[in-house]
């Protein structure tokens, strides 16, 4: 009986449909060079010769490295085709992957607006052009935070291409967080083009929120806060400005920060909106009734309990 009812598990996970809503792609300054516009295309040429670190190149991923290498783990690996990500993605079960990328998770950072919007140009066209023509593979297209208008702009002239489903938010060190009104043009385009709106953080230390992650001595203490605050922050920003009563037909993902602070928030959200109501009148529905209805949390890194159950 036993052995029956795992042929039967398996048979189910075969049928179902596998969507990983979190796939990186490499997306290194002299991948993008060949479809910057100058003259930062030379800034791109220039940054490729630069030895390569991950998650850490000045002007383009400006991560801030506290810690001393330190031997053992994982070592940090990529494809470079998409060719090679349909591979990687079918040997693990995975039918529909959604893509984002990699260095350009510390994008919202940089402080040049003229470079940042050249610099998500060409992002977008190398997604566009080289990793979308193999089946199951979609793009999220790059949202610039330094110029909403811009955004705008990108998300109509990308709006029928049908390989582009989602607009990424870059999270980590955005300033202002994502509730604020200057970024409407970004909204509202995401919108009217009938495309979700994802965000997506990367452990950071800036003057941003999340604060003061510069306190911990070391990356476990960073990384155990980093993401999941900066979505609770971000979340609260967008609701407590009404952007979800504002679109009402808006969707919003919160990737890569895990779920158990979803329950948490809810009901904490809830609490304070039957105490100072009036002070969002906006909202024409408990916050816990629009994260329902048009918000979603990937689950990659779930946070796992010592009994199963309780997650369930």
């Amino acid at each position: 009986m036993q052995a029956t009812a795992e042929r039967t598990e398996r048979a189910g996970a075969a049928e179902m449909l596998v969507v990983d809503a979190d796939v990186h792609v490499n997306d290194t300054p002299g991948a993008l060079a060949p479809y910057c516009d100058e003259p930062w295309r030379r800034s791109l040429e220039l940054l490729a010769a630069t030895p390569a670190r991950y998650l850490a190149i000045p002007g383009f991923s400006p991560g801030m490295k506290l810690d001393p290498p330190i031997p053992g783990g994982q070592e940090n690996r990529s494809v470079h085709t998409a060719a090679e990500m349909r591979g990687e993605l079918s040997a693990i079960g995975v039918d529909i992957g959604v893509l984002f990328p990699d260095n350009l998770l510390l994008f919202a950072p940089i402080p040049h607006i003229e470079y940042a919007v050249a610099l998500s140009h060409a992002y977008n066209r190398w997604l566009a052009a080289e990793w979308l023509d193999e089946e199951g593979l979609y793009g999220a297209l790059l949202a610039c935070p330094q110029d909403p208008a811009d955004s705008a702009r990108e998300i109509e002239r990308y709006a029928d291409n049908p390989k582009i489903v989602a607009v990424y938010l870059p999270t980590a060190g955005v300033d202002p967080l994502w509730g604020h009104r200057k970024y409407d043009p970004i909204f509202a385009a995401a919108e009217a083009a009938n495309r979700p709106v994802l965000l997506h953080s990367v452990t950071l230390v800036s003057p941003a929120f999340p604060c003061q992650l510069d306190q911990f001595e070391n990356h476990f203490g960073r990384q155990m806060l980093s993401h999941s605050f900066a979505m609770m922050a971000n979340l609260v920003s967008i609701m407590h400005t009404g952007v979800p009563a504002r679109y009402p037909k808006l969707r919003v993902a919160f990737t890569e920060a895990g779920l158990a602070w979803v329950p948490y928030m809810m009901w904490r959200l809830d609490k304070y909106f039957n105490e100072y109501r009036r002070l969002v009148p906006f909202l024409e529905k408990r916050p816990s009734e629009y994260m329902k209805e048009r918000m979603w949390f990937a689950t990659q890194p779930i946070e796992e309990p010592d009994n199963a159950a309780d997650l369930v």
